[in-house]
């Protein structure tokens, strides 16, 4: 399927959620550390990649669609470098500065093209901070066709069940890359697309496909859910919608890295949906366009000629 590539260049997609800095430092193993077992990295490179909610608003851009990020960030060098690869991303930046928050940040060490270990620095957001979030959500909300939130568990998204209503009941189409075992905060939502284990965190395990359709299907009626999309890496996709449930095979390809492999996921969804097509139409270009990000290191991105070649 090829969509219409003028559609998808006047698409708005609003991404709301948390942001990360995502930093990789790289080097040359030759021998182990005499203070302890592990290894010596002479780091000979560095490069910082935005990430998580950034991350997703730019695959949105690399697929050619309009990307608007709202989101909360320190008020710390990291935080101002932060911003400055966004808005270079091509990204439409709002961005609020918490002033007692640190910037997020995971550093990766890799040596012999291998992660050796990860680096995490974060702390939440202020609750008054993220109070003004949902007032420029407010603002940004008419001119948008698409809402995306994506939740990475930072506490960005404390008033997520508020923008959902709001976006509701301006008609947008909603999608949710979420996090954590309450889903309830995500109630009404067009879209949620958990993974395998986030899935399982929440109605449990499945011994059967049967015995998958009837929980998921349980779950997306509670929570009145148009559609629930389980992305299970090597096994493909599952949606499960009202019309019932459509599986679609994983395409085969050699397996790199699959940090972000989920943003590429929702990123393009968003995109496709937000340029007029329907979610079960978008489904299988979503997981085409995460075997081919799989295939590439860290946080990366596709093309719109990638994905349509």
């Amino acid at each position: 399927m090829r969509i219409n590539q003028e559609a998808l260049l006047n698409a708005k997609i609003l991404v709301v959620g948390d942001v990360m800095l995502d930093r990789y430092w790289y080097g040359s193993v030759e021998r182990i550390s005499p203070e302890a077992p592990v290894p010596i990295v002479q780091v000979d490179k560095e490069e910082d990649r935005i990430g998580a909610a950034a991350n997703v608003a730019y695959n949105i851009v690399s697929l050619g669609a309009n990307a608007s990020l709202l989101s909360v960030i320190g008020d710390d060098s990291v935080g101002r470098e932060l911003q400055q690869l966004i808005v270079n991303s091509g990204i439409e930046a709002f961005l609020r500065f918490d002033q007692e928050m640190k910037t997020t940040v995971k550093l990766r060490v890799i040596g012999r093209h291998q992660q050796l270990i990860r680096i995490d620095f974060e702390s939440p957001p202020q609750k008054e901070v993220l109070a003004s979030l949902t007032d420029l959500f407010t603002q940004l909300l008419p001119q948008q066709d698409c809402i995306l939130f994506s939740d990475y568990g930072k506490g960005g998204l404390a008033h997520i069940s508020t923008m959902i209503g709001l976006a509701k009941s301006a008609n947008k189409t909603v999608l949710v890359d979420p996090k954590g075992k309450d889903y309830s905060k995500y109630a009404g939502a067009d879209l949620i697309t958990p993974n395998k284990s986030e899935l399982i965190a929440v109605i449990g395990n499945w011994k059967t496909e049967q015995e998958l359709s009837e929980k998921a299907q349980n779950l997306r009626q509670s929570l009145q859910l148009k559609n629930l999309l389980l992305t299970r890496s090597e096994e493909g996709m599952t949606l499960f919608d009202e019309q019932g449930t459509m599986h679609i095979a994983a395409q085969a390809r050699e397996v790199f890295d699959v940090t972000g492999a989920g943003d590429t996921v929702i990123a393009t969804l968003a995109s496709l949906v937000g340029s007029g097509i329907s979610i079960r139409e978008a489904v299988p270009l979503a997981n085409k366009a995460g075997g081919i990000v799989v295939g590439k290191f860290g946080t990366a991105t596709i093309s719109y000629e990638e994905l349509f070649a």
